[in-house]
């Protein structure tokens, strides 16, 4: 099930009629308090929200499916009429899977669903994961270090728990900007190595346990 939060009646419907033309089940809603009624009643497996709303915005409810555990995980494509670079950071630092301009072609948002949907496939994965002092917890999205919380933005959680299910392993920026920007950004922007130089700084002395692999990516690994 894949709901579409849009105001506007003519796009709503053509999203509808587009998904379901694939094989896809879709419910559509115009303003947020039905949305929410929704979300009570069955998780879908993907969102698709538009930015500019009556009732509040995409980005407050972005945040608000983000900070409560029953919804965190479900991903969410924002659709929107914003394309500057700003709008498409703030909308992904705050836990957006991706990010659609307005006008979009139904082809290449129907592209997006699907690999959006296939990144975020459940797979039986551990809950926790910890390296020296670091302790990760998927389930409560939450990092601690000596039981001391360690206050992350969404993506820089999603940095760290990729590193550390693939700790010793190194990793390339292709497969870090892809899994967790979604390619939305050109491979050489700067937007990585910010959020592997502003964890690092929230991590102290154990954010040396992330290296930097010239010419690849990044890895993390315990201090020997």
């Amino acid at each position: 099930m894949i709901y579409i939060l849009e105001d506007d009646t003519g796009i709503r419907e053509l999203v509808t009629y587009a998904v379901e033309s694939q094989g896809m089940t879709i419910a559509g809603y115009e303003r947020p308090s039905d949305f929410w009624k929704a979300m009570e009643t069955q998780l879908p497996e993907l969102i698709l929200l538009d930015i500019m709303l009556p009732e509040e915005d995409g980005l407050t409810i972005l945040k608000k499916l983000r900070t409560n555990s029953k919804w965190r995980s479900v991903p969410v494509i924002m659709l929107t009429a914003k394309n500057t670079e700003f709008d498409k950071v703030v909308g992904l630092d705050s836990g957006a899977d991706d990010f659609v301009a307005k006008p979009f072609g139904m082809m290449e948002l129907l592209a997006r669903i699907r690999a959006v949907l296939r990144r975020t496939e459940k797979e039986q994965t551990p809950e926790e994961y910890r390296i020296g002092a670091i302790l990760l917890d998927i389930a409560c999205h939450k990092v601690t270090m000596n039981g001391t919380e360690i206050v992350l933005t969404y993506k820089e959680f999603e940095l760290l728990a990729l590193l550390m299910m693939n700790a010793g392993q190194v990793i390339s920026r292709n497969t870090l900007m892809d899994r967790i920007w979604g390619g939305e950004f050109p491979k050489e922007n700067r937007t990585l190595d910010v959020h592997v130089r502003t964890l690092r700084a929230k991590l102290g002395d154990a954010g040396d346990m992330i290296s930097t692999v010239r010419g690849v990516g990044y890895k993390i690994e315990a201090m020997p």
